[in-house]
C-alpha cells in the first residue's frame, strides 16, 4: 500500500528532470579601442544594470586593478594601462549571476612612433551553457531518489512502532 504512492512520485520526478533548465546566464560583449568597452546582459537580453565590475591586469591577476559598476544598460568602459600587454580579466557579477571574460590587449610599439597600435585577437568566452554534465545529473537523480527512500523509511518507522507485536 505504501509503495503505491512512492513509485509514481519517483517516476514523475524522473520525467521532470528530462527538460532543459534555463537559469539566468550572462553574456559579455566587448570592443577594444584605446579603451575597452564591455556590455553585460542576461541571456534574456536584460542588461546587468549597476552590476559590480572588477578588472584584473595581466601583470597582477590576483589583485583587482580597477573596481566599478555598469551603467543602466550594462555598459562599462575603462582605459587599460598601455604598458601592460596581455589578457585583461573582467568580472561582472550581480545577484549570483556573472561572468569572467579575458580580453587580449597588446600594444605594438614596433614602428617607433608615438601612435600605439592596439591589436585585437580572436578569443572565446567561457561557456555560458546551463546544461549539466552527466555526473551532475546522476548526482541530482540519486539525491532525489535517496530523499524519497529516506522519507518513506522515516514514516514507515512510525507505522511499525504503532502496530502491536505478535508473541511467539
Amino acid at each position: 500500500m505504501k509503495w503505491q504512492f512512492v513509485i509514481p512520485l519517483i517516476f514523475l520526478s524522473a520525467l521532470s528532470l528530462q527538460g532543459k533548465t534555463s537559469a539566468h546566464g550572462v553574456k559579455i560583449q566587448h570592443q577594444i579601442t584605446p579603451a575597452i568597452k564591455i556590455n553585460a546582459v542576461y541571456d534574456t537580453g536584460l542588461p546587468l544594470a549597476n552590476a559590480p565590475v572588477t578588472v584584473y591586469a595581466p601583470n597582477t591577476p590576483n589583485k583587482p586593478w580597477l573596481k566599478g559598476t555598469t551603467d543602466e544598460e550594462g555598459n562599462f568602459i575603462f582605459s587599460p594601462d598601455s604598458s601592460q600587454s596581455g589578457y585583461w580579466e573582467i568580472k561582472v557579477r550581480q545577484a549570483g549571476h556573472g561572468q569572467l571574460v579575458s580580453i587580449p590587449f597588446q600594444v605594438d610599439k614596433s614602428d617607433n612612433s608615438d601612435n600605439e597600435k592596439i591589436s585585437n585577437s580572436n578569443y572565446y568566452l567561457a561557456s555560458t551553457s546551463n546544461d549539466y554534465n552527466p555526473l551532475q545529473k546522476g548526482l541530482m537523480i540519486g539525491c532525489i531518489v535517496w530523499g524519497f527512500v529516506g522519507t518513506s523509511l522515516f514514516f514507515w518507522r512510525f507505522k511499525t512502532q504503532n502496530q502491536p507485536q505478535e508473541e511467539h
